[in-house]
């Protein structure tokens, strides 16, 4: 199961929200291209965050069935990494050797798990080469 690149929650949150044109943008069109390529994916963490921000944190809430939607159309069709022992063992060594908090690092474990090259994340240290990983914040201009 190996894929190009992992999208980090904030960019589904970008692409939702629209506060921001210009990364909302950004991030239709890294994940739209991910879809559509199928070269991109997520795992059940940015599932998680996702759907809890959008029904409880968002700017402008989405209902249950607006939430389903985006769910089936967008979330699940990226949907590659699932929990399991090892995926949490390789957690706490990425934390442990780069100081990343717990869930930051599980975020990184489950891109490398998914055989990516690329994380796309804002929260996380632009650059950074984990393995064969790098960290990239798309919004940088």
């Amino acid at each position: 199961m190996s894929v190009e690149c992992f999208i980090d929650t904030n960019l589904f949150i970008y692409q939702l929200e629209a506060r921001d044109e210009r990364k909302g943008a950004i991030a239709d069109h890294i994940i739209r291209h991910g879809i559509e390529g199928g070269t991109a994916c997520i795992s059940f963490q940015v599932i998680q965050e996702c759907l809890n921000t959008m029904l409880r944190k968002a700017e402008i809430q989405l209902s249950t069935e607006e939430t389903r939607s985006y769910l089936e159309t967008v979330l699940e069709p990226l949907f590659r990494v699932s929990a399991n022992i090892s995926l949490y063992q390789h957690a706490l060594g990425i934390r442990a050797r780069y100081r990343y908090g717990f869930y930051d690092a599980l975020i990184i474990a489950a891109a490398l798990d998914a055989g990516c090259t690329r994380l796309y994340s804002e929260d996380l240290q632009h650059g950074q080469r984990i393995g064969e990983l790098i960290i990239e914040n798309p919004f940088l201009s």
